[in-house]
């Protein structure tokens, strides 16, 4: 189900901020999907999902080969899922290896998963425009899923 980015429900967001171990969908040369386990944060008020990687990740290579050269970046999909709630952000992937992003990415990924990225110097940040929410989450205090809406 689709979702206003202008008005995400609170349970959407919180679903994003609890430990869930995310899928990024980058595309390959041939146009195949290639999906990888990840963590992901998004920050709803930027409108900016964050993936850190290694700056030679086959995932930051299908980024960096699908950009059309004036900074629209690629399409991707990061998604995460618990049960039946699960929660998709869309958008333009770009890459960044500008160590004050680099280090933010790492900051909000060590608030959201509770722990310190390990160390690697070759990291970059992938940074997702986001133009485009999918989800079905549960409401807090009820026993059944609802779309969130």
């Amino acid at each position: 189900m689709a979702i206003d980015l202008g008005a995400l429900p609170a349970p959407y967001l919180s679903f994003w901020r609890e430990r869930h171990v995310c899928t990024l969908t980058t595309l390959r040369r041939d146009g195949t999907p290639h999906v990888v386990p990840v963590g992901v944060t998004y920050d709803p008020e930027q409108r900016v999902a964050r993936v850190i990687a290694s700056g030679t990740s086959r995932k930051v290579a299908h980024v960096l080969a699908a950009a059309d050269g004036e900074g629209a970046g690629a399409r991707v999909a990061v998604c995460q899922v618990a049960g039946r709630h699960w929660a998709t952000l869309e958008g333009r992937a770009t890459v960044s290896a500008e160590p004050a992003r680099v280090a933010d990415a790492e900051r909000r990924y060590a608030e959201r998963y509770g722990r310190n990225p390990r160390e690697n110097p070759a990291r970059v940040v992938i940074e997702i425009a986001v133009d485009r929410a999918l989800g079905h989450v549960k409401e807090p205090g009820t026993a059944t899923a609802r779309p969130a809406v």
